[in-house]
């Protein structure tokens, strides 16, 4: 799950990461709010920052100064509402402002080929870190980091070293370093990044824009981090099938997919996607594995969140038996299909193969559902079900 920066803020402070202050609004009268708490009446500066998911809010114009409260309001009221690489900006942060002396670049991130973590430091921070990245790659430090013992004292002081820091402020950073070691371990994160972690005129070390991503698989250790979920931009069918513990992702088409295995559902998809091509172009319409487990609840779970999305016309049911015989499956499909009742209302096309094929053939032969078309094979069964939603469509 990736974070707001306002989101990142919060958890850097709450680990002690050095951060400024920040607000949310979601209104031009909330910045100007924002800006007053922040600058408690005085003169000064805040920054009016989009809050979207993506890079490249600077460039896009999502980020601009403002020099008092009512210049904050008028900025947000530029900003709410903007599209920035596809992404409608809802809310902005007011930050406070830095007098920034030098922009330094920090990432901490899961090597997954290397099976550690990777840390990435640069004393050449800002916008144009990815073109820095691409032109200059050996002003990019990378070091790996051992899980075991993550970024103690030692592997600070290396990171410091190979991205080049000044003897005089290498103790600071390296300071900061491990608390952001600290914020990546206690909250289960795959990626925390800082950019640009700041030099101010003052001599302090600042975060000044952080990105994180939890890691949802250890959700189960922080309840808090569902208070993250940005509920408003999530797919509803996806967030039905994550009540129900399904593993789906909505895609835009028109064939509904159901399989046991990650990989053979993505192969599913491929086949699909290519049979599509001779009926019209119609695509897969979703990812959704239900693993091991093929009882008749988990099918009518999945056939449920699959059936109510508007854009399928007919669903493709592609399992192999394993340690679940397709008689098991088969048994599931048929309860599946009296649980929903009325509400199964497109043609199911069901291809089995693997352990007790033959029995799990036969039971969908026996039920004589009108909704089921029995397949031999994969691509006959992916030929089939685009055929249907197609004359469907």
């Amino acid at each position: 799950m990736d974070l707001f920066e306002y989101q990142a803020r919060d958890i850097f402070e709450k680990h002690g990461v050095p951060v400024l202050g920040g607000v949310v609004a979601t209104t031009p009268e909330e910045a100007r709010a924002g800006a007053e708490q922040l600058l408690g009446g005085q003169p000064g500066v805040v920054v009016v920052k989009a809050q979207v998911k993506v890079g490249g809010r600077g460039k896009a114009g999502g980020v601009k100064l403002a020099r008092s409260a009512d210049d904050a309001a008028e900025k947000a009221a530029e900003i709410l509402g903007m599209d920035i690489k596809g992404h409608t900006v809802h809310r902005v942060m007011i930050a406070a402002g830095a007098k920034i002396a030098t922009e330094f670049y920090f990432s901490l991130l899961l090597d997954r080929a290397e099976r550690r973590y990777l840390a990435m430091c640069s004393v050449e921070g800002g916008m144009d870190i990815e073109q820095l990245a691409v032109e200059r790659p050996d002003a990019l430090a990378k070091v790996a980091v051992d899980p075991r013992t993550g970024i103690d004292q030692a592997k600070a002081d290396e990171i410091v070293r190979a991205a080049g820091f000044d003897a005089d402020i290498a103790p600071k950073v390296a300071a900061v370093l491990q608390t952001l070691w600290t914020v990546y371990r206690s909250e289960d994160a795959t990626l925390v990044e800082v950019n640009p972690l700041v030099l101010t005129e003052d001599g302090e070390i600042v975060a000044l824009d952080g990105k994180v991503t939890l890691d949802e698989n250890a959700s189960f250790r922080h309840p808090e981090h569902a208070d993250l979920e940005d509920a408003a931009a999530a797919d509803p069918l996806e967030a039905r099938a994550k009540e129900k513990d399904l593993n789906y992702v909505k895609l835009d088409g028109e064939v509904g997919i159901i399989g046991n295995g990650a990989g053979l559902v993505m192969s599913t998809l491929d086949v699909v996607a290519y049979a599509g091509e001779a009926h019209g172009g119609v695509k897969p319409a979703n990812f959704l594995d239900i693993g091991g487990g093929a009882s008749a609840e988990v099918m009518a779970a999945g056939l449920d969140i699959i059936l109510t999305d508007p854009q399928v016309k007919a669903v493709f049911v592609n399992v192999f038996g394993g340690i679940t015989a397709c008689d098991a499956v088969a048994n599931g499909i048929v309860a599946a299909l009296e649980i929903l009742g009325d509400e199964a209302s497109k043609p199911l096309v069901v291809r089995l193969d693997g352990n007790n094929v033959l029995e799990g053939r036969r039971i969908l032969a026996e039920a004589g559902h009108p909704l089921v078309t029995i397949a031999d094979t994969m691509d006959g069964g992916a030929d089939k079900a685009a055929e249907l939603a197609h004359a469907a469509a």
